[in-house]
């Protein structure tokens, strides 16, 4: 690499070799990628003679960095010769607006920099069935407040060390492991002077939500009819068998009257 710690905007080259190991000619696919922004030499696929080695350069551009903040970023170069997989990468230190100089030595906010550092922070992640997790996004906060961050690699492994404008305090060391898709994880080390500290995290998977078929509109039940007896809905009885025996009965009456003699009807 032709540096390791950078400022935002900074081009970073990068030569690699490919070599096939293999019986037969095969074409290599290779890949560069990580956090830097790749602008060139970003992919080839040579022809390979068994054997045979070639040499390749790419261009990458290093991201803005928050003001005061130190991000450790891999070049991950990735090659698929034979049907297998390998990769490589480096690691490259972006500094922030307000942080050390590329190679001026430590920082020294406020002037309270411990003395003591941690060689490094290594480790890998994985999912809760233990398949490894490329492209995890990291974050490690040491004690005395530095802050880095750093992607994983395909095969889940990332790695931060001290040197040059960057430490990492001797004490706590906290990582937080962040992917879309999956719970955050954090957890937190004891790192000593001189050594490196070593880190296993574990991302579960977020549970799609179910999906629930929408329940029916509820339909307005119609009014229940009031139950109607079998006496209130017949009809009233008719009084007309009772109005033709009066009749008949007036009539029999009047006739029985004016049949008597004119004297009789005087009072």
């Amino acid at each position: 690499m032709s540096a390791e710690n950078v400022k935002p905007g900074d081009k970073v080259r990068v030569q690699f070799r490919v070599t096939n190991n293999g019986s037969r000619a095969e074409t290599a696919i290779v890949v560069v990628s990580g956090g830097l922004q790749c602008t060139t030499g970003c992919r080839v696929e040579p022809n390979l003679k068994p054997g045979q080695s070639q040499d390749f350069q790419a261009t990458l551009v290093a991201p803005q960095v928050h003001a005061g903040e130190i991000s450790g970023l891999n070049i991950s170069v990735g090659v698929r010769l034979d049907g297998q997989n390998s990769f490589d990468f480096k690691m490259v230190y972006v500094h922030g607006p307000g942080t050390s100089q590329p190679g001026a030595g430590a920082p020294q906010p406020g002037g309270d920099e411990p003395s003591s550092e941690v060689d490094g922070v290594s480790g890998q992640v994985r999912d809760a069935s233990g398949k490894a997790i490329g492209g995890v996004a990291l974050t490690v906060r040491d004690s005395a407040g530095h802050e880095y961050r750093t992607t994983s690699d395909q095969s889940g492994r990332f790695s931060i060390k001290s040197g040059a404008g960057k430490t990492i305090a001797a004490g706590r060391i906290t990582v937080v492991a962040a992917l879309d898709g999956y719970r955050t994880a954090r957890t937190t080390v004891r790192g000593s002077a001189g050594d490196t500290a070593s880190v296993r995290l574990t991302l579960t998977a977020v549970a799609a939500p179910a999906t629930t078929a929408p329940s029916p509109t509820a339909t307005a039940a119609e009014a229940p009819q009031p139950e109607t007896s079998a006496a209130e809905a017949a009809p009233p009885p008719s009084n007309l068998s009772a109005t033709r025996a009066a009749v008949r009965c007036c009539r029999s009456s009047w006739a029985a009257y004016w049949s008597l003699p004119a004297w009789a009807h005087w009072p």
